[in-house]
């Protein structure tokens, strides 16, 4: 994903969720969805969730959005799950990136559980 970082350097927590949106979109990751939960959570700001359909596709997702919000110099706090690769959480502070095999997506249910908060168009 080629992108001018000075512009980048501007972007806001929303327009980087956008930009991890489409990263995933790039590789093919299903059922995107991005979750404004900044009004019922003290935790984070944005949720970006989505689904890949094997494991192998679910460590290209999460390691794309790791080297390309590398490049913009955005500070990750932490990664959870990716050995296991069912569920792989990365912790950005103002927004957090959720990757799920599909079951264990269906399990969780996000976006039930955080029904009150609205989706971002991205």
């Amino acid at each position: 994903m080629s992108t001018d970082r000075e512009a980048l350097n501007t972007l806001d927590s929303k327009e980087i969720a956008i930009t991890c949106a489409k990263i995933a979109d790039d590789k093919k990751a299903q059922d995107i969805v991005i979750l404004e939960v900044d009004k019922i959570s003290s935790v984070t700001d944005y949720f970006v969730i989505c689904s890949a359909i094997n494991e192998r596709q679910l460590h290209a997702i999460a390691d794309e959005i790791d080297k390309e919000l590398k490049k913009l110099s955005v500070k990750k706090y932490g990664m959870e799950g990716y050995r296991e690769a069912k569920w792989v959480l990365i912790d950005y502070g103002d927004f957090t990136v959720h990757i799920f095999d599909k079951e264990i997506r269906s399990y969780y249910d996000l976006e039930l559980l955080w029904g009150d908060a609205p989706k971002v168009e991205w």
